[in-house]
């Protein structure tokens, strides 16, 4: 299952359905991963069971399911594109393999908007991603987020 994000609760902003399939995204990225589990159960099972509904005792926000499917296929489709960008705004001698599979997923699912989904301004996605880490880490890994996905918008030669 799915690294279950931490609870916050002084965050008490309603979330926006493009928010909420960020999160389940990167939670989907990472069962790929870390799971070894196929993209079309991947989708399958998170559209039956985890977008919008409870499960053992987390409510899943509702989210954007077309949006959601965007982002999943588009990092698994782009990845040899997707990964070699990240490596290159990581810290030298830290390419994507080497960290920690949330942060990879996090990290794979903004590169892939970055690169791809240009009607979305990098200043959106990079905040958005920004708040996709605090859900799930309380140190340095929001930095880590934003100061990659700085270097790769500036790299694409995107207005942060």
């Amino acid at each position: 299952m799915a690294q279950a994000p931490r609870r916050d609760p002084d965050i008490n902003r309603p979330a926006n359905q493009r928010g909420a399939a960020r999160l389940a995204a990167v939670q989907a990225l990472y069962q790929m991963d870390v799971g070894r589990q196929t993209l079309e159960d991947t989708l399958a099972q998170f559209g039956a069971f985890h977008l919008g509904r409870e499960i053992e005792g987390e409510q899943y926000l509702p989210a954007d399911p077309d949006f959601f499917r965007q982002i999943v296929n588009g990092v698994a489709r782009h990845q040899l594109e997707i990964d070699p960008s990240v490596d290159k705004a990581l810290a030298d001698n830290w390419p994507v393999d080497r960290i920690d599979a949330t942060l990879r997923a996090i990290l794979r699912a903004a590169a892939f908007e970055l690169l791809r989904r240009k009607d979305i301004p990098a200043r959106v996605v990079i905040t958005e991603y920004v708040d996709v880490a605090k859900a799930f880490y309380d140190d340095d890994a929001t930095g880590i987020v934003n100061a990659t996905l700085d270097a790769m918008a500036r790299h694409a030669g995107t207005d942060v």
